[in-house]
């Protein structure tokens, strides 16, 4: 018989590098700063955008705290959709997220080579930043860092914790450097080191006025910053110590990257005029190591742009874990293929799951090369992430009335009525935020139909859903199962 019993090896340090590995990478090197092109005028706003951005992922980590009490397994937002309202809207909220991650992952796994080809500029190494600009090496490096982090998936929980929390100390320690220096500098020194090294001078407009709907949209979209703490979720079935690690790890997680993204954002705009931000944004991509290196002699700005690759990166090997046990679980439920959830024999990891989840990212890697453009990626993750945390809260509401037995074993917030009032303000404020950002989507002048995120991402859960019926699967076949 084949063993599907996944070990549970990872610590709350371990649960806690996943989570702040998913959420820190490009969202906070370059998301504050390409908002000012994607979202124009938004200009000085951006900190308290960021800062009510994390809102609806909030509510939504506080019900995935919850939940995870009652069902530390692998693939959590599965269990508690299928199992807190139908298996059909378990599938939904589960694919949703797989979909819009698997993408993320390949794209962030080409975003890090520019940062690599920024180092060797930094050092004078032109020959070698020539070579990462081409299309074969930038592809072929994004192909080995992807199957190096599913090899490290693969062999198990100790040795992923060993590369994963070394890596996550690494970020931060680079990443204080922005910190430190953004709040050492002013922008008279920015503006002095401008023309010093330029030639060019800058006049500071500091005249912009506060638009709603601006700020709404750039808040939906700076959301995606915020996804990646319930990669926590999907590793309850490797969780030591579950029903305390997952709700601990979880809120500190969003304790701990919440203050660093305020931290971060708030040093870089404090050095750097926000005019100056938004109009190098409309003729070049940008990011916060590249506008630093003005101010920061030539080594600091090789650490910071270390800092960036390493936090890039980081995501790699955290986002995997998330997608393949999402995989895994649909296929313990018979959603897809049974062998799925075949367990390395020594290392007792999913890794038949880890690899399909390699091959789906690989894909992301190519479409990233020929697409040419990663908001489309990003914009995808967040109506599908969106789509995700909805689900979850309304699994939060129904949960006592669907699956009593298991509402029992909710270990946090004990009073159902209690759980309901957060489960439905946490509805709500998706709700609003789905809202904007689809209708800003939707409005949004493009090239051709298919860069509507919206369009595309129900193109693929209709197909999704369609794969579902053939599967023999029926809504309510798992309401009653732990």
């Amino acid at each position: 018989m084949t063993n599907t019993h996944l070990s549970r090896k990872l610590g709350l340090m371990g649960l806690i590098a996943t989570g702040v590995c998913s959420m820190i990478g490009a969202s906070i090197n370059i998301m504050p700063f390409m908002i000012q092109r994607n979202v124009p005028g938004i200009g000085p706003y951006v900190l308290p955008a960021f800062l009510f951005a994390a809102l609806p992922a909030l509510l939504a980590a506080i019900a995935y705290a919850l939940l995870a009490t009652a069902m530390p397994r692998a693939g959590g937002s599965y269990h508690y959709v299928s199992r807190g309202v139908n298996t059909y809207l378990g599938f939904v909220a589960s694919f949703s997220q797989w979909f819009g991650l698997s993408i993320v992952i390949g794209v962030v796994a080409y975003m890090i080579i520019p940062f690599f080809r920024d180092i060797a500029l930094t050092l004078n190494w032109t020959s070698g930043a020539k070579a990462l600009e081409t299309g074969l090496v930038r592809v072929g490096i994004a192909l080995a860092l992807l199957w190096f982090f599913a090899w490290v998936n693969i062999r198990g929980g100790k040795f992923y914790e060993r590369t994963i929390i070394p890596l996550m100390l690494l970020m931060f320690l680079l990443g204080s450097i922005v910190i430190i220096a953004g709040f050492s500098f002013s922008q008279q020194d920015f503006l002095l080191a401008l023309e010093q090294k330029e030639g060019r001078t800058f006049d500071l407009n500091g005249n912009a006025s506060f638009d709603l709907l601006t700020f709404l949209s750039a808040s939906s979209l700076m959301f995606a910053s915020f996804i990646g703490f319930e990669s926590i979720a999907q590793a309850g079935g490797e969780a030591k110590n579950p029903d305390r690690n997952l709700p601990l790890a979880i809120a500190l997680t969003i304790l701990v990257v919440g203050l660093y993204y305020l931290l971060f954002t708030g040093a870089v705009y404090h050095a750097i005029p926000w005019s100056f931000v938004a109009a190098e944004a409309q003729t070049k991509d940008i990011s916060a190591p590249g506008m630093l290196s003005y101010l920061l002699p030539s080594g600091l700005s090789v650490a910071i742009v270390a800092g960036a690759a390493v936090a890039l990166t980081n995501d790699l090997p955290a986002m995997l874990l998330s997608v393949s046990r999402l995989l895994f679980a649909w296929s313990e439920d018979g959603i897809f293929p049974k062998s799925i959830t075949t367990l390395h024999s020594r290392h007792q990891t999913p890794y038949v799951a880890i690899i399909i989840s390699g091959a789906v990212a690989t894909v992301g890697i190519l479409g990233s090369h020929f697409a040419g453009d990663f908001f489309l990626g990003i914009d995808i993750m967040v109506t599908s992430m969106m789509v995700n945390f909805l689900l979850i809260c309304i699994a939060l509401i129904s949960i006592d009335r669907v699956n009593p037995a298991l509402a029992a074993q909710i270990k946090i917030v004990k009073n159902p009525t209690q759980r309901k009032i957060i489960g439905w303000t946490g509805a709500l404020v998706i709700i609003f935020f789905l809202a904007i950002h689809t209708y800003k989507d939707l409005n949004a002048p493009v090239n051709a139909w298919y860069f509507h995120s919206t369009l595309v991402w129900g193109i693929v859960m209709a197909l999704a859903s369609l794969y579902y019926l053939f599967s023999g699967r029926t809504p309510n076949t798992l309401n009653d199962q732990q």
